[in-house]
């Protein structure tokens, strides 16, 4: 059927600092035995993901830590060579939470089949998986839009920003997006269609922010923190609300402060942190309307493939570094 061993890749050591190559380890395992309602998949794709990042630490989170010596835990798209579940069968792609591995045994509650006739199988594990439901949930649930609103977003181009500024557009949303770089910019305002684009990196935040704000901001998805969170609240308008998604300028450990925070009060904002798998009853009808948009080719992606599983480290930590353009993904197969 399949070799007894396969590849996979795990936590060696805890980073101090930024993650380093040596911090993980790509060793080979044994197969185990597939018992009564599992299902074994052969992964063509792995998701790379900031949370990651966090889960690798010790410090208390959301979830439980990363053990080290295990496989790295992530998101996987794949197909099914053998099952003992009645809902699936070989040949079935399904995506499921099988982490940095070529393949593994999973039980077939924590599966989700998947339609690839128009949507492409990667797409399952970005705009079309936890990263677009991520965008989904926190726009039209926190943010909660109006035709007129002014939206900001940051890391723009990335797999989740891409997804609000965009979906923001369709309930007549002026959208403006934080990224890094001319050619992220160019990309987020030519081919997304946002208003506008901020590169931070080129020095004049504060004032290329107000530029593209005239009418102030009135909700923000925030995946950074750091400087351009603390340049958007001086900007925003009364009851504006933020959606907390991430906080990419803290992943190494380093704190992040939050300067202008009597904004939060002069504002009256709200501010909320959310964690889209605590919102699973929402996922099908967040998922269905963004297939159908991808299918339609209403909703654009960009992705950044690494070739295979050892090269999954360094992906990682140019993910972290914002060296990916859009998804990252590993492809395997």
């Amino acid at each position: 059927m399949t070799a007894a061993t396969y590849q996979r890749i795990v936590l060696a050591s805890r980073p101090r600092g930024e993650v380093r190559p040596d911090n993980f380890r790509l060793e080979s395992a044994q197969l185990p035995e597939l018992g009564d309602g599992q299902v074994l998949i052969r992964n063509h794709y792995l998701s790379l993901d900031p949370y990651m990042r966090g889960r690798m630490s010790e410090a208390k989170s959301y979830a439980a830590n990363q053990v080290v010596g295990d496989t790295m835990i992530g998101g996987t798209a794949g197909e099914v060579l053998a099952s003992k579940h009645p809902k699936f069968a070989v040949g079935d792609m399904v995506v499921g939470m099988l982490g940095w591995a070529e393949m593994g045994v999973a039980d077939g509650a924590t599966l989700r089949k998947v339609d690839t006739t128009q949507i492409p199988l990667s797409a399952f594990l970005g705009v079309a998986g936890m990263p677009g439901m991520t965008a989904w949930y926190g726009l039209n649930h926190i943010m909660k839009p109006k035709a007129g609103d002014t939206i900001l977003v940051s890391a723009a181009s990335g797999a989740v920003g891409s997804v609000v500024g965009q979906l923001a557009k369709m309930q007549g949303c002026r959208a403006v997006g934080i990224a890094g770089g001319p050619d992220k910019c160019a990309y987020v305002v030519n081919e997304l269609g946002f208003d506008a684009c901020i590169d931070y990196k080129a020095g004049n935040l504060v004032d290329d922010l107000a530029a593209a704000t005239p009418d102030g901001i009135d909700a923000i998805f925030e995946n950074v923190g750091g400087a351009g969170f603390d340049a958007a609240l001086p900007r925003m308008n009364a009851f504006g609300r933020v959606a907390l998604c991430g906080m990419i300028a803290g992943y190494n450990g380093e704190d992040v402060s939050i300067r202008n925070m009597r904004h939060m009060l002069t504002s009256r904002l709200t501010i909320r942190g959310f964690i889209v798998s605590e919102h699973l009853d929402l996922w099908p009808q967040g998922l269905g309307e963004l297939g159908a948009l991808v299918a339609s080719g209403k909703l654009k992606y960009r992705e950044t493939v690494a070739p295979d599983l050892a090269s999954a480290p360094d992906a990682f930590i140019g993910l972290l570094k914002g060296r990916n353009f859009g998804k990252q993904l590993v492809k395997l197969i």
